[in-house]
């Protein structure tokens, strides 16, 4: 399963991008590419894939229909979090400054060709 380039690619197409990571239902990594230490993109994906598993949960009852991103946007960076299948999630990680819109392209991309590999 090309994970790796697939990640790879998100991460080296969006300006500022710190890392991006797949994890499971769990938090756990499946796969990772970063520019930084691999515990810290895998610390952040552990604890955000465990938020949207929460969120659509909790969403789940609602009439709105199912949660598929949640952005987190912070002081200092931003956080993509999309779901790939209702057991795997993506996590990006960029720098605040980055293009918002270039990164959800790249993003929905990304996903997209997860989607198709699981």
């Amino acid at each position: 399963m090309p994970f790796h380039a697939i990640l790879k690619e998100l991460v080296d197409a969006v300006p500022g991008a710190v890392g991006a990571i797949l994890v499971d239902w769990e938090g756990e990594a499946v796969q990772e590419y970063c520019h930084c230490d691999s515990y810290d993109i895998r610390f952040v994906g552990a604890h955000k894939g465990i938020i949207l598993s929460r969120l659509r949960e909790t969403h789940a009852e609602s009439q709105g229909g199912e949660i598929e991103d949640v952005v987190i946007t912070s002081e200092r960076q931003v956080l993509l979090i999309g779901t790939v299948d209702p057991d795997y999630s993506l996590v990006l990680q960029t720098e605040r400054t980055c293009p918002a819109g270039l990164a959800r392209h790249h993003f929905n991309n990304a996903l997209t060709r997860l989607k198709k590999e699981l």
